[in-house]
């Protein structure tokens, strides 16, 4: 295993729980806007604008290369 991946493999862990911790603000935010939403599509509206965020940055990073 090389350096980089033994230093990505010991933050693993933290940026799941940072993730986590985004969704959970996000989730939040939702609910204190709009009181009746539904949190099962609010999940699912966050995650997928989370995903493409994610996917935005790895195309990015990708073209920096």
């Amino acid at each position: 295993m090389d350096a980089t991946t033994k230093g990505v493999e010991i933050l693993k862990d933290e940026i799941r729980a940072e993730i986590r911790t985004i969704f959970n603000m996000n989730m939040k935010f939702e609910g204190w806007s709009v009181p009746e939403v539904d949190s099962a599509e609010a999940a699912s509206e966050i995650l997928d604008v989370m995903q493409k965020a994610l996917d935005e940055l790895k195309d990015e990073l990708k073209a920096e290369i």
